[in-house]
Parts: C-alpha cells; structure tokens; sequence
C-alpha cells in the first residue's frame, strides 16, 4: 500500500537541515511518496523509520546516471505510465554505436561528425547523447584503443559493450574518470562483469531473453551486492518490442516488482526482410518505453526526428515551452530599426523572429516574461499587460539603443495601446499585425 507524504513525515527526525537537498523534511518527504527521492538522502533517519520506509520511498524505477567528461545522462526514475498523468523526467538517451574492429581512424570520423551534430529546436539545442564502443574482434587491447579513441574526439558518456569480462575489464580501464554503461551481463558471465561493475562502481546493463530470465537475473547480481543495473530484454521488432517494454514498466510502477524495477535499453535494427524500420522502432522505443536507444549508424536525417520526437514527448504537458525573456537583436538591427514586443512562448518567439529575419529587416525584438504564454492567453491571464510591457522595456534598455520612440505591439492586444502611452511617456505605439506572417508587409508600410 502506498505510503502519504504526512505518514513519510511522521517518521522523519524532522530537523529541516536541507542535507537530502530539501528545504523542509516535509518537501523531503512528498518527494518520497511522488517517487521522485531515495530514503538514503537523509542522514539523520532512525534505523526503525528506515525499516517502516524504505519499501515505500523507494522509486519504482532505479535512477542510473551515466557520466562523460562532457556532462551526464540519467536515465530511469520514472513515475508514470503515460505524460498526461503527470509528466516524463528523464529522456531516452540517443547513442550511436561503433566498433573496434573499423580501426581507429573509421571510428573517429564516424564519433566526430556524430558529436558536432546540433539542431535548434525552438531555443532548445538538440544533439545525440553519447556513443557505445562495441567489441567485436575480442581483443582487449583493440577495444581499449577504441574506447580512447572514442574518447579523444568526444566528451559525452559511453556504453562499453563486451561480453568478454576481460574485453570490458581493459574498456572500463580506459574510462578512467568517467562513468560508463558496461553492456552485458548474462546467465554465463554474470558473476563475473557484476565484480568488474561494483569494483569500478559502474553500471551494469543485464540482458536475457525472456522477462523471466531477466528478473532471475537481476535479483541474483542484486543479492551480490549491485544496485545500478540497466535491463537488456533483447527485443526484435515492432510488436514484441512494445510488448516487453510496456510490461516491465506496468509491472515496475502498478506492482512495484523490484526485480524490473529499472531503465530499459534498447537495440533499434532493420530486419533483414525489410519488415521493420529501424528508426520507425526507435521512434516506438522512444514512445513506449526505452530509457536508452543505441543506433548503428549516424544519418541527421534520422537522428534529427527522433530528437524533436524525444523532445515533445519528453516535454511537461503542463508547462509550456519558454524562450529566455530580454532583448533579441535581429539581422543587426541599428538605432533607427523598428522595436517589436511579444511574449516569451517559444512558438510565438519563432514566428515573429523567423518573419522578421526573413524579411531582411533588421529589428529589436522585445520579449516580454509572460511566464511562457502566447499573446493573447497571456493577456487574458492578465500575464501581458501595459506594466510588464513597460518592465520589459525598461529591463533592456531600449532608450539608449535607439533614436527613434516608436515600438509595434501585437495586433490582438491593440486595447493596452492607451495604457502603453501612459506608463511610456514620449513612446508612440503602434498595433502591429494580428498574425506574424504580416510583419513583413506591415514593415514595408508603416515603418518609415
């Protein structure tokens, strides 16, 4: 039975001393009933509330972070089946997969061209997340010298796959520093990759054919005393892809099964009949529900959707996508161009600056804090109006960056022009168009 933040609460020492990284033991303990916290956060909890707690507080999937010299992944502590419930945390990590055997130059061709890809996205920039170093030729000593070749054209984190211990054990050498998944463990060499996993304190991925096997499998590494595991359930294909993904989540989240309790990676291939896509599957993968995709290859074509994919879906339902409020400065615009406002929704950012860019106007772009609202929502909500425009004026200096005072106002909210004249002396505002696409035309029209 699932346990309230009040009854967590109780059980507490109660001293607000912030180590869990908390304000409150309150907030603490609300963390915990969401699954968002680990009881092991708190320092000062009694053996006794430890042992009342810790089935309760644990999240249902296992937090698993993954390191690079460059930034970290994590990967798991999900609460919910689907978005809407409450939201998804932590995307799926896109990882694009090399071999030793190509030879040291092939791989970092390949890694250098993969790790320079950058997309932005609605102010949000768009890149894959690392790379997995796979060991085909069995040689430690080719896969160690893969891995640091991998590793001198790229900061990101790594998935070492090997299913040699002595293979993973020379890989795991060369990641000195860093924190990278060793890929897999199975019902031959388990023992010994879960020694090589709790010796380095890496995590390890374990993999088995059958969801049975899999919770076997885990429960066995668990018991020699490895908590950071990543499931493998080998999945092929489009149906049985989504079947055994959907499981281990329902039976991690509504049955709170331990054993599956954790992220899922997954393996994307196009099948040799040709019925199966690979980036169709990994876009399923992306859906339902992987917590770290590994392609073959590297194509921004493919990558590029499953990235804005990964990103709406991954995006809070209920909050909306924000651009940083300030000025923009357009096409180098001088201290006679035009001065527009709108809000800072990241869709009505674009489609004004995208008009104005592509005009060839140069022009000031006023992007006031309407807590990520477009035009006319903020204005009902009474997030848009003649003081935050004013404010926002103000805040970036537009007084000294042009001769002129004139500012163009969004066509839908003409009714605060006679309350911009008040709180704007000596500015004269003009009721732009209603929808972006007109800017071009208004411009050409009006500004003189």
């Amino acid at each position: 039975m699932a346990v309230t933040g009040l009854e967590i609460y109780k059980l507490l020492p109660k001293t607000n001393c912030k180590e869990c990284g908390f304000p409150t033991c309150l907030a603490f303990a609300m963390k915990l009933a969401a699954k968002q916290a680990e009881l092991k956060q708190c320092p000062y909890v009694s053996e006794e509330s430890k042992a009342k707690l810790e089935a309760a507080s644990t999240p249902p999937i296992r937090l698993v972070t993954l390191a690079g010299e460059g930034g970290k992944l994590e990967l798991g502590n999900e609460t919910v089946l689907f978005r809407h419930e409450k939201t998804f945390y932590h995307r799926p990590g896109l990882f694009i997969r090399v071999k030793d055997s190509d030879g040291v130059p092939s791989i970092q061709e390949k890694v250098k061209a993969a790790d320079a890809f950058k997309v932005d996205y609605v102010g949000i920039p768009l890149t894959v997340d690392g790379f997995a170093v796979e060991s085909i030729s069995g040689d430690p000593a080719t896969f160690e010298a893969a891995v640091k070749a991998v590793r001198e054209v790229s900061k990101r984190p790594l998935v070492l796959m090997a299913s040699s211990p002595e293979a993973m054990a020379a890989g795991a050498k060369a990641c000195t520093g860093t924190s990278p998944l060793l890929h897999a463990a199975d019902e031959k060499n388990w023992e010994a990759m879960a020694a090589l996993a709790k010796a380095n304190k890496l995590p390890l991925a374990v993999r088995a054919p059958t969801l049975e096997k899999l919770a076997e499998l885990t429960d066995k590494i668990r018991q020699a005393g490895l908590e950071d595991l990543v499931l493998d359930p080998e999945v092929v294909g489009y149906s049985d892809t989504l079947l055994a993904l959907t499981q281990v989540r329902r039976l991690a989240l509504k049955k709170n099964f331990r054993p599956l309790g954790y992220p899922v990676i997954a393996f994307p291939r196009t099948a040799t009949n040709g019925k199966v896509d690979h980036v169709v599957l990994a876009a399923e993968m992306i859906a339902k529900y992987a917590s770290l995709i590994v392609l073959d290859r590297f194509d921004p074509a493919e990558i590029y959707p499953l990235l804005v994919l990964r990103q709406n879906v991954y995006t809070d339902p209920q909050k909306p996508i924000q651009v940083q409020p300030g000025l923009y400065e357009i096409n180098a615009p001088k201290d006679d161009s035009p001065v527009l406002v709108t809000t800072n929704f990241s869709i009505t950012y674009f489609a004004v600056s995208n008009e104005v860019e592509g005009s060839g106007w140069p022009g000031w772009l006023v992007v006031a804090d309407a807590e990520g609202m477009s035009v006319l929502t903020a204005w009902a909500a009474g997030k848009f109006d003649a003081d935050r425009i004013a404010k926002a004026m103000k805040n970036t200096g537009m007084e000294g960056k042009v001769k002129h005072r004139r500012v163009i106002i969004p066509g839908h909210v003409a009714v605060l022009s006679g309350e911009l004249e008040e709180v704007l002396p000596g500015w004269e505002i003009l009721v732009g168009p209603r929808e972006a696409v007109d800017i071009p035309n208004f411009l050409k029209a009006m500004w003189k």
